[in-house]
């Protein structure tokens, strides 16, 4: 994570060591760099597609959707340290996951620190059972952070914590924490950094291949040794001091490789350049989005104090009525919410954290009111009010109210499309709520008190406008031609069942088209499945223009990068719409993702279902 609370960084880079005694291991042939270690995979190029799901709507991503809540963990060798070096002159420098660099650490005296890093007291039990008592679902920890310390036994160097620390050699802290995780039904993922600040090889051009290979090395390490549900990258960005040298291209392959080895895997986007074409979410950090991420799942990761990593002198710890609504917030808009602990250097998660977390546990299993946010997420049907947040779950509206109108007085709800509330209830008390039609939307009246000071949840049971049935759709008629103007005639013409394509740099709609300079055309007919206002988005590189009903919605014709364009229009349930979407690649990378929302329909990528060829 970042060196500071408002633009922090997770941890866990693949690290080199130098020579003598933290001597690097060469790698094998089954640990090579790309292609290499993936040999059962197809060499990608012309025809290739590495848009493998969609990520709103697939069963790999079905549980991340649904749990919400995870716990990440900074935990290193500059958790040793706990916040502070004292430099040779006497002075101070303060500090946590990026001391080494910030206070100018010389390599050899951060080695010799980290030889005495001894976290003898760390508990995954303990850490697992105070997960589960805070009601997070999943643990994402730093197996390698920036200064490239490798927290597991690493076959491709010793700069780590069985060869260099003064930790029992027979433990492995992170096979621990995943056998505690699996005994409690906890998903654990593991938190891994691109930029390395001690391999020698990473900044030199020239050598930042044999960092690479020994970085594929680790991950395939990791992935057979830990069995990860996840992989939370950073350290992708463009910087000095040691220069950065990940592009794009190294993102396209590493994601490729990684994809080979567990197909399962979920991703963030750190693992190329943060972009929206990146992974499988996005990843706003120490922020939370205002309204749903458009053309991504996201999760936003934030601190309990000021810090990633542990630092004793950080003592602003945020209270647990504020960390609640936080994740009520995040949830309320279809993100997740990955909230930090740092143990020190003994490996003990400070208590604050520890109290922060029950704190929140104690609301979410309180009278139901976790149904407010595990597998809940953006209402649709209403605005989000200015007394608190609405999520929804099927057909269940949870409005958690932060400023409770008192006894006999009104919350107003604006509703964006018509449905019907069927019932109400406190959840928590048996008082009586009224809901009568107001206006825009509806007037919730309470008869009691709130339940608690974090949030009083009302539960409302809806019946929405009657969809229209399931289409049986087809998809889109695709002409596809090897030029970027349109022109002449097309190469290939067939049906594709939906518009998700990441072509990459390499990859292009069918093998006999080229990766650069090309284009597609798409027709048919669109079918909504509710009488309400659509939102059109696509997520495209390098051009892209989209029709319905003969309407330009969308009109993006100047050369771009990954780029999310959107257009609305009202749309009635069960008729047929005529769609024409455009999409040119000139050089670099493409891209092409057509998704639809309404009040009714999250966003996802439009299904096939509701697309025909004419």
């Amino acid at each position: 994570m970042s060196m500071t609370a408002t633009r922090g960084r997770a941890i866990a880079l693949t690290v080199a060591l130098a020579t003598g005694p933290l001597a690097l291991v060469p790698a094998t042939a089954s640990t090579a760099a790309p292609r290499a270690g993936a040999a059962a995979a197809a060499e990608p190029g012309p025809g290739t597609n590495y848009a493998i799901d969609d990520p709103f709507t697939s069963d790999r991503t079905s549980w991340f959707r649904a749990d919400r809540f995870g716990m990440f963990i900074h935990f290193g060798a500059y958790s040793n340290l706990e916040g502070e070096y004292t430099r040779p002159n006497g002075t101070v420098c303060r500090n946590a996951e990026w001391i080494m660099r910030e206070c100018a650490i010389p390599k050899g005296e951060y080695e010799k620190q980290a030889a005495t890093f001894n976290p003898k007291d760390f508990d995954a039990k303990a850490i697992v059972a105070a997960a589960k008592s805070a009601g997070q679902k999943y643990i994402v920890i730093t197996a390698k952070h920036h200064d490239g310390y490798a927290m597991w036994p690493t076959k491709q160097n010793n700069w780590n914590l069985r060869d260099h620390s003064s930790f029992d050699k027979n433990r492995d802290i992170l096979a621990e924490l995943k056998q505690a995780a699996d005994a409690e039904g906890i998903k654990l993922g593991l938190y891994y950094s691109i930029w390395d600040w001690h391999d020698p090889d990473f900044p030199n051009a020239d050598t930042f291949p044999k960092y690479k290979q020994r970085m594929y090395g680790q991950l395939k390490e990791l992935i057979d040794n830990y069995d990860p549900a996840l992989l939370w990258f950073d350290g992708e960005w463009d910087t000095d001091r040691p220069t950065n040298r990940w592009h794009a291209r190294d993102g396209e392959e590493l994601e490729s490789y990684l994809r080979d080895l567990d197909p399962n895997l979920v991703i963030n986007n750190r693992v190329n350049k943060r972009r929206v074409t990146d992974g499988d979410y996005g990843t706003p950090e120490q922020e939370i989005p205002k309204a749903p991420e458009d053309g991504q799942l996201w999760e936003s990761c934030m601190t309990i104090n000021g810090t990633w990593g542990y630092a004793r002198h950080d003592t602003n710890w945020k209270s647990g009525t504020e960390l609640t609504r936080n994740l009520l917030n995040t949830s309320s808009r279809s993100g997740n919410y990955l909230l930090n602990v740092g143990p020190d250097k003994l490996g003990r998660v400070p208590a604050p954290s520890t109290a922060a977390l029950k704190e929140m546990g104690d609301w979410l299993g309180r009278s139901g009111q976790g149904a407010a946010v595990y597998k809940a997420g953006f209402p649709g049907v209403v605005s989000q009010p200015d007394w608190g947040v609405v999520s929804r779950s099927g057909n269940d509206l949870y409005a958690s109210v932060y400023k409770w109108p008192g006894a006999g007085k009104q919350l107003h709800l604006r509703a964006t499309t018509g449905f019907k509330v069927d019932s109400a209830r406190v959840l928590g008390s048996d008082q009586k709520v009224t809901v009568t039609k107001a206006g825009d939307g509806y007037d919730i009246t309470p008869a009691g008190d709130a339940t608690n000071p974090t949030a009083t949840v009302i539960k409302l049971s809806i019946t929405p406008a009657a969809p229209a049935a399931e289409g049986h759709g087809t998809g889109l008629k695709a002409e596809i031609f090897d030029n970027d103007q349109l022109s002449g005639s097309p190469k290939v013409t067939r049906t594709d069942p939906t518009i998700n394509y990441a072509w990459r740099f390499r990859g292009s709609p069918a093998e006999n088209i080229p990766a650069d300079h090309f284009g597609t055309r798409w027709t048919g007919t669109i079918e909504p499945r509710y009488s309400e206002k659509y939102q059109f988005a696509t997520v495209s590189d390098d051009t892209v223009r989209v029709w319905v009903d003969g309407k330009l919605l969308i009109d993006h014709t100047t050369p771009h990068g990954p780029s999310v364009d959107k257009g609305t229009i009202d749309l009635q349930a069960g008729r047929k719409y005529s769609i024409k979407v455009e999409h040119t690649e000139r050089t670099g990378e493409a891209y092409m993702k057509l998704l639809w929302s309404s009040p009714n329909t999250p966003q996802q990528v439009v299904p096939k279902s509701q697309l025909s060829p004419n």
